[in-house]
């Protein structure tokens, strides 16, 4: 009879799965108009039916939101089979049709006072996956009942609910009070309830990360602790995860809770085991080592961890990766586990490496003879990724363990016997490395690496040939002819190839000078003259000067004492790996990155620290001290224009600095007057790609090489100069050709032509008169400024840039607490102290002002060149405005240049550099107009007077070491003078001119 009854039960299951599958084979047409019938039929076996088919049009990807209302009135019905799916199909169709969803919001309503808990439940599931704004607030009071519901199925999805509703409105949560709802719900009977409010909670404390949620502390603790017994898997996950938060106040409570927590290690979830391993591994950093119990948490933790390893291949590589992370943390956790990670003929690849690379963490004197007779077995595989891994492994090992050193190399040596290709490769690199950690001890080896020079075709490996070659070149006889033959196919070679094949050459000459020069020039003439790679260039320049200068200061940067290498260079950032450690069992592990690296936005991303290493002294610097202090920080990506008025001036730091003074010594790279005459401070500033061609001014010390502050194009050099004479009285040096950007070719031949007499003939400029500062201007408005008003303009006094102002108060309270910043600018333009307004600012008072600057400050291009953002504060407001100050004000004392120097110069400045304008109404006799100009620092050189023209040559240098050079004319009698500009930065040509214009016609 129980047979039968059993296989009638079971007949009856099967023929319910194959009446269901009906519901998805129908396309009938004018299917809507049939289902709407239904649905309003009397019978409910019908409305079921319908409800069914609807569902599954649904579920294939059929519009059925026209049925909305049809479906909705089918709600009022005991049978909870056919609510399920009416509530179904409500979550889906609710965000589309939130007008016709409210119509359920009473059903909801009686549905949560039913007398059937799962009911209840189900509509309280309902209302927190419904997310429409509209009809939220409608179910506050359904849910506060289910909150504090009777039954405790109930209350465990009503808190779930409340997170749903958070995320859908914040603020409606925490005015209704549902936040300490929860809170409360953490000290409830039923474990299941205690996890899901701890789950809510936890959920939406990492949106909002400063609300202090959940408030932990020991009594807490002790709650969630004993709940932890009785949850379910995913219960368990929330309550550990919640732990792992928590600070014990010291190591007895870190005690207690870990051996509390220890009893989950022997769960039959993955997770639930990684989970627990991540609340000990963090407790434990507050345990004295030398405490026994410490001791048995440590043989504890390895069996589970261990246990994970005989899971499907996937858990595997989880597992891998988080052991990884573990035994960098504490390798003493699994150092006798090292044949766990013995790597199984059918494991995937994945496993394979990952297994390979804890082995090498686990290395020890104790077990490497197992372990290097392992890694020789996998070395010779067919999988080619797991092989070259396997290689390197063993040169890790001999790396590690100084002991097995001579065992592994030995094994290398068997390896490049067997001649397979990538196996080679890979020992040459490693052996590379072992050379590097135990100098002069293996160099035997070389002569084996040398007979398999022809077999290497990867960079890396080619790389470390080279190296090894240049390293040792003393030791082996034909090293010019192995490095030669790499030179063949210079140009064909990866970069990482012709940068070692440089160095390697150039170590070569230094170790055996006579017999390499001509292999040293051919190598030093492809990096630069023929290379287009900005690092190869530079390097192979660097080289040049130094050979060409000082070849003893070469030998002792080249050929220097090199730092051994250190034993794991893969190793984890030690704060990257206690974040890491804090998210053991999550995405992080696996990716071995912070959640900040790959979830998107800030939501949910918080930088977790390990007890023990926490309030570790760092202190936190705010954003804007960097301003504060001058330090030029990096141009920004984007250029704020004029019409932004003041870009990031709203970040500067207002307060004034603490010690005044007069403008700090010019440090920053923009000062580069003293290195380069001609060079360009603003070069790179103005985006001019071109690069100078050589420059031959420097008279007072010729052959001094400069390595200029940018990369010169191999135009720069002629086939002669670079061939140079590397013969000569000693062995190396004495005659090495310096690159031509850092000589200086003596004058010594006459110059002919357009301005050969002009320098004979320099007639008498008068004495100077007064440097020019232009009238005070309003700056900003009493109106913009809140009753301040500020008018000022700029002067050059001794040698130093003034701000001179009038501050006038226009309100009617007093105003103090000034301070003053600047945006960056053109020319780095700076206070070099704070502004000194040392008495409150009365209504109706004015005071004069003088502010020293520095031009040592961060740079921008700004439009125009001479424009300057300016940011005053005072106690009422911060005020900003943009004022442009006379280039003038930047013309230095020391702009005199040379004669010969200033011919060759501008001969030396391309044409097209060339400017001319003209100065109207100026009724002023050469030699007044030449002592007006010297007054603000425009030198006049020679005068010339040709068919009844005077004509001044004149120079200027700007504060950033950028020279100009004037020709102006004067003709008698003719109110109209002529001044022509040739400089390498031709932007600031425009700017010259309108001083050279404000400072003659006033």
């Amino acid at each position: 009879m129980q047979e039968w009854a059993s296989q009638l039960c079971e007949n009856r299951q099967f023929g319910s799965k194959m009446t269901d599958s009906k519901y998805f084979t129908t396309t009938k047409k004018g299917e809507i108009f049939e289902l709407k019938a239904e649905l309003n039929s009397d019978k409910k076996e019908k409305k079921k039916e319908a409800v069914k088919k609807v569902i599954a049009s649904m579920t294939v990807g059929k519009d059925v939101s026209a049925l909305f209302p049809d479906v909705v009135n089918c709600m009022q019905t005991d049978n909870l089979e056919l609510k399920k799916l009416v509530y179904l199909y409500l979550m889906n169709y609710a965000k589309s049709q939130p007008d016709m969803a409210i119509m359920a919001v009473n059903t909801f309503v009686k549905d949560c006072e039913d007398p059937n808990p799962l009911i209840r439940a189900l509509a309280v599931r309902t209302m927190g996956c419904i997310r429409v704004d509209k009809i939220t607030e409608y179910l506050c009071e359904p849910l506060r009942k289910c909150l504090k519901d009777e039954d405790p199925y109930v209350r465990k999805t009503a808190a779930v609910c409340v997170a749903k509703l958070h995320d859908i409105n914040a603020q409606l949560v925490e005015d209704q009070g549902f936040l300490d709802t929860l809170k409360d719900l953490i000290s409830d009977s039923n474990p299941m309830v205690v996890a899901n409010a701890v789950a809510a909670l936890s959920e939406i404390a990492e949106s909002h990360p400063n609300s202090n949620l959940l408030d932990l502390n020991p009594q807490t603790i002790n709650k969630l602790l004993t709940a932890l017994n009785e949850c379910t898997e995913w219960g368990q996950i929330f309550i550990l995860d919640c732990l792992a938060n928590y600070t014990p106040r010291d190591d007895r409570e870190s005690q207690s809770i870990c051996e509390r927590v220890t009893p989950r290690l022997s769960h039959a979830n993955s997770a639930v085991v990684l989970s627990a391993v991540k609340v000990l591994m963090k407790f434990m950093e507050m345990l004295p080592k030398d405490l026994d119990y410490y001791g048995t948490l440590l043989k504890k933790l390895a069996p589970p961890l261990v246990t994970l390893l005989s899971a499907e291949p996937e858990l595997q590589y989880v597992a891998l990766r988080n052991i990884n992370l573990i035994v960098q943390r504490r390798p003493e956790i699994l150092k006798h586990e090292m044949k766990v990670f013995f790597v199984k003929y059918n494991d995937p690849i994945y496993v394979k490496l990952e297994k390979l690379d804890i082995m090498i963490r686990l290395a020890s004197q104790a077990n490497i003879a197992q372990v290097l007779a392992e890694l020789k077995e996998y070395a010779t595989e067919v999988d080619v990724d797991f092989v070259r891994k396997a290689v390197r492994a063993i040169g890790r090992c001999a790396i590690k363990v100084e002991q097995s050193a001579e065992r592994c190399v030995s094994t290398l040596l068997d390896l490049i016997q067997t001649k397979v290709n990538y196996v080679v490769q890979e020992a040459i690199v490693v052996i590379k490395d072992i050379f590097r950690k135990y100098p002069n001890k293996y160099e035997s080896v070389i002569a084996t690496l040398c007979e398999n020079l022809d077999s290497l075709d990867e960079p890396e490996a080619r790389a470390a040939m080279i190296w090894i070659v240049g390293e040792y070149a003393e030791r082996i006889d034909n090293a010019d002819e192995l490095l030669e033959s790499f030179l063949e196919g210079f140009h064909d070679e990866s970069t990482q190839v012709q940068l070692q094949l440089l160095t390697a050459i150039v170590k070569l000459f230094l170790k055996k000078p006579t017999e390499t020069q001509e292999l040293v020039q051919q190598v030093l003439s492809l990096a630069t003259q023929d290379s287009d790679n900005p690092d190869l260039r530079d390097r192979g320049y660097i080289y040049w000067r130094l050979l060409s200068t000082d070849p003893v200061a070469a030998k002792e940067v080249v050929l220097a004492e090199k730092p051994l290498i250190s034993e794991e260079t893969d190793l984890i950032e030690p704060t990257l790996l206690e974040e890491l450690i804090c998210h053991i069992g999550t995405l992080a592990s696996v990716y071995h990155k912070p959640p900040s690296a790959f979830v998107e936005g800030s939501r949910g991303v918080q930088h977790k620290r390990l007890p023990g290493s926490a309030g570790s002294g760092e202190s936190v610097e705010s954003p804007d001290t960097g301003s504060a202090a001058g330090v030029p920080d990096a141009p920004p990506a984007v250029i704020p224009s004029q019409g932004d008025l003041l870009g990031d001036l709203l970040n500067l730091d207002l307060t004034p600095p603490a010690t005044s003074g007069p403008p700090p010594p010019a440090t920053s790279g923009l000062q580069l007057g003293a290195m380069d005459l001609l060079g360009g401070g603003l070069d790179s500033l103005m985006g001019d790609e071109s690069e100078p061609p050589p420059i031959p001014l420097r008279t007072d010390t010729p052959q001094s090489p400069q390595i200029p502050h940018h990369s010169p194009s191999p135009t720069d050099y002629s086939p002669t100069e670079l061939g140079g004479d590397l013969g000569g009285g000693s062995a190396m040096g004495a005659g090495f050709g310096a690159p031509p950007a850092a000589t200086a070719a003596p004058f010594s031949a006459p110059v002919s032509g357009g301005l050969d007499d002009l320098f004979d003939l320099g007639g008498g400029v008068g004495m100077p008169m007064g440097a020019y500062s232009p009238p005070k201007t309003v700056w900003l408005p009493a109106m913009k400024g809140k009753g301040l008003e500020i008018s000022g303009t700029f002067a050059r006094r001794g040698g130093v840039i003034q701000m001179e102002m009038t501050l006038t108060n226009k309100a009617m309270s007093v105003m103090t607490d000034f301070a003053i910043q600047f945006n960056r600018n053109s020319f780095g333009l700076a206070p070099a102290g704070p502004l000194q307004v040392l008495t409150p600012l009365s209504p109706n008072q004015s005071i004069e002002v003088s502010l020293p600057l520095s031009t040592v400050g961060p740079v921008m291009k700004m439009d125009p060149l001479n424009n300057l953002q300016v940011a005053v504060k005072n106690n009422i407001d911060v005020f900003y405005f943009s004022c442009q100050y006379p280039i003038s004000m930047l013309f230095v004392e020391d702009g005199k240049m040379e004669r010969q120097v200033f011919l060759a110069t501008w001969k030396d400045i391309p044409n097209d550099n060339e400017a001319q304008f003209q100065i109207k109404d100026c009724h002023l006799s050469s030699d007044a107009a030449s002592s007006k100009l010297q007054g603000s620092n425009i030198f006049t050189i020679a005068k010339r007077t040709v068919d009844g023209q005077d004509m001044l040559y004149q120079s200027v240098k700007l504060s950033n070491g950028i020279w100009v050079l004037a020709e102006l004319r004067v003709q008698t009698g003719n109110p109209i003078f002529t001044v022509c500009l040739k400089c390498r930065a031709p932007e600031v040509s425009q700017c010259v001119f309108q001083s050279y214009e404000a400072v003659l016609k006033n």
